[in-house]
């Protein structure tokens, strides 16, 4: 096997190591995420494992840089297609709502329960969870900022006021859909964005 073919594969392998990862800390939480755990649903001995990805806390890491990842790829890039403004950010939300409705696990957000896992500690995960959290957040106050420079969106607008509503609806829907195991939770919150976007609407 050339030098190449080697690199390929161990690529795929830490791909396959990260998106065990993923799937597990979707179903059971960043601190069931370690490096035995995955070794057995990937089919490989631990060592193997951290020979691809090093420790226990650089897998956290990979996995929550991946969901980043993915999370961007199916919600945020997608949308871009939209015109600025309230069709933009209608797509954004919607998007968002739809993939936390779903019941694969791999669509499950990790942002919201990563958070209360991590909230009351300190140190490079968390830090690692609130710069991709803090990032995201960011680009939907970009949206709203967008929208109301279009003149959709109220002058008077509060854009922190709006996401912080936003995110509040998202948390709402994952509890409802994953605990409640609600099945009109993803209609309703899509009638509560809906009711709160032409709130703000001018």
């Amino acid at each position: 096997m050339n030098l190449d073919a080697k690199t390929a594969k161990s690529e795929l392998t830490r791909a396959a190591i990260v998106g065990a990862g993923l799937n597990l800390v979707a179903t059971e939480g960043l601190e069931a995420l370690t490096l035995q755990a995955v070794a057995d649903r990937v089919g490989l001995s631990k060592s193997g494992v951290f020979s691809r990805v090093g420790s226990r806390e650089a897998l956290q890491k990979a996995v929550i840089e991946e969901f980043g990842r993915r999370f961007l790829a199916d919600v945020f890039a997608p949308s871009m297609q939209k015109p600025r403004g309230v069709p933009r950010l209608d797509e954004i939300v919607r998007r968002w709502l739809a993939r936390m409705s779903r019941p694969d696990p791999n669509d499950c957000c990790i942002y919201v329960p990563g958070a209360f896992e991590l909230d009351d500690r300190d140190g490079a995960l968390r830090d690692l969870l609130l710069q991709e959290v803090t990032r995201w957040r960011a680009a939907l106050r970009r949206t709203v900022l967008q929208a109301i420079e279009a003149g959709h969106l109220r002058a008077d607008t509060d854009a922190e006021q709006l996401v912080s509503e936003i995110y509040a609806l998202a948390i709402g829907l994952l509890h409802d859909t994953r605990f409640l195991r609600d099945p009109a939770a993803p209609a309703r919150a899509l009638a509560s964005w809906q009711r709160l976007l032409r709130s703000y609407q001018t």
